[in-house]
């Protein structure tokens, strides 16, 4: 199972190495006519279980390049929708100070693709778009020291004691390990202890596992 997920990542590794998987979306824009539409994450990359903002920014081009004015009361006449799979929700939309500035408070609970539908009119303008979002992704991407740091120590030392414990089964078989003659109660419990930590390091590797 363990050496199953590291081919499993080493794979998915080698996938980004070569280019073989698209990064993730970042802010993404979309033109409806006059309108420029911007969506995306107020924090970078979004983790799942931690709060963060959807961000919308709506804008119409100025004349002179670079300039641009922020379109305000957008969501007057305007539904944003967050979906996820097959759910979705009406987001609550708070303008920001800033002319054409949004934003919506929002926990991500699951990794992966979101898209924000924006649906009604922008002054008279039709609007049915949907525009997809930086994917969430896993808490692991947050994590110091790495998890999986721990877990390859954890998996070392598992090996150590399986090596130690063949060691010992194999020397009381061949007879290098002596066993007083009492009745046969020696050899009994030298079975016994050798069993009970075989136990044990069953229960670790089932606890390692399903840790990961």
């Amino acid at each position: 199972m363990i050496s199953v997920k590291i081919a499993i990542f080493g794979i998915i590794g080698l996938l980004f190495s070569i280019g073989m998987i698209a990064p993730s979306f970042a802010h993404t824009t979309a033109q409806v006519e006059q309108y420029e539409i911007e969506a995306g994450w107020a924090i970078e990359p979004p983790v799942v279980g931690i709060r963060n903002d959807v961000v919308l920014k709506i804008i119409e081009r100025g004349e002179t390049e670079g300039s641009f004015k922020g379109i305000t009361s957008v969501f007057k006449g305007t539904d944003a929708i967050i979906h996820f799979g097959g759910a979705s929700k009406k987001l609550d939309i708070n303008s920001d100070p800033k002319p054409g500035y949004y934003f919506s408070s929002i926990i991500p609970t699951k990794t992966g693709t979101y898209m924000i539908e924006l649906k009604g009119d922008i002054r008279g303008t039709p609007v049915d778009i949907k525009i997809p979002v930086e994917d969430v992704e896993p808490s692991a991407v947050l994590d110091f020291p790495p998890s999986s740091s721990e877990g390859t120590a954890d998996i070392v030392a598992l090996k150590n004691a399986i090596s130690s414990l063949q060691q010992d089964v194999s020397k009381l078989k061949s007879g290098e390990t002596e066993v007083t003659s009492d009745g046969g109660a020696s050899y009994d419990f030298a079975i016994f202890a050798l069993s009970i930590a075989a136990a044990a390091i069953i229960l670790a590797i089932i606890s390692l596992i399903k840790r990961k």
